[in-house]
């Protein structure tokens, strides 16, 4: 007779925070302008759903419009969250996702990816800024004010801070 040992409890995997992207040239585009996902799955040549570990910072460019031009441009930038974390939900993302930027029509969805541009101008990824940076860049521009631009200063101590786990 064989004894049958009991299989040790896995630990679940951390949960993914899937993101839907479509891309309809000239009608519907949802595309990622920066992260860094851990899965991909085409659903077809024209939609696939991505991936993110927790705490994986994107940012989603939403834009649809019709034979008379624009509908709608939106640009937000978010952070997965883990098993228990408090997220929003929207309607590309499942479950949900930390908002750190959310910001609609062209005007501003021009300056955000600028502010964008202009961090990996600075040679950092996108997705490593400190999310209390995009934080206050939706802050000042939802209230119509000047925000200040991210150093390397910034960055640096901003990692240094993480690695200790604050």
């Amino acid at each position: 007779m064989s004894v049958r040992h009991p299989e040790k409890p896995r630990p679940d995997p951390a949960p993914l925070t899937l993101v839907d992207l479509i891309w309809r040239e000239k009608r519907v585009e949802h595309w990622l302008r920066f992260g860094r996902f851990c899965h991909e799955h085409r659903i077809d040549r024209q939609r696939r759903t991505v991936g993110f570990v927790p705490d994986s910072t994107f940012a989603v460019v939403r834009w649809a419009g019709n034979d008379y031009g624009t509908v709608v441009s939106r640009l937000d930038i978010l952070r997965a969250v883990g098993r228990g974390g408090a997220f929003q939900t929207l309607p590309f993302v499942k479950p949900g996702a930390e908002i750190l930027l959310r910001v609609s029509g062209w005007p501003k969805v021009e300056r955000v990816l600028q502010v964008v541009d202009a961090v990996e101008a600075l040679g950092i990824d996108a997705y490593m800024v400190s999310p209390e940076h995009w934080r206050h860049v939706h802050n000042r521009i939802t209230a119509g004010e000047r925000f200040r631009t991210y150093t390397g200063a910034q960055h640096a101590a901003w990692l240094k801070r993480r690695r200790v786990g604050a």
